[in-house]
């Protein structure tokens, strides 16, 4: 994967992340195959808007849909989860790295 579709998909998981019904939809779906028509009716939005949200999340890869006769069921993919926590890590380890640096640095003037 090239640093661009790396970066596009970083983007994707982070954008479907930052809405809270999304989050909540992704964590039902990890801990079990669910229609979508239960997980709406988990929610005070339309049918529709959850349909909206549950694109979202199999766009970015969070979770996958098949159907079972005219249901849609989603089930959550805990390896794009993992994929999520890595970058994170990622992140986390460049910030330790600059504080790591600015400690030496204070405590060479000192």
């Amino acid at each position: 994967m090239d640093e661009s579709s790396s970066e596009d998909r970083a983007d994707a998981l982070f954008h479907a992340l930052s809405d809270r019904t999304r989050r909540d939809i992704l964590r039902r779906v990890l801990a079990g195959e669910h229609s979508v028509t239960a997980l709406a009716a988990g929610y005070d939005m339309s049918f529709a808007a959850v349909q909206k949200h549950v694109a979202v999340l199999e766009k970015a890869g969070l979770l996958t849909k098949r159907r079972n006769g005219r249901e849609q069921l989603a089930s959550g993919d805990v390896e794009a989860v993992r994929s999520v926590a890595s970058m994170l890590d990622e992140l986390e380890a460049v910030w330790r790295g600059r504080i790591a640096r600015i400690d030496a640095l204070l405590t060479e003037e000192t």
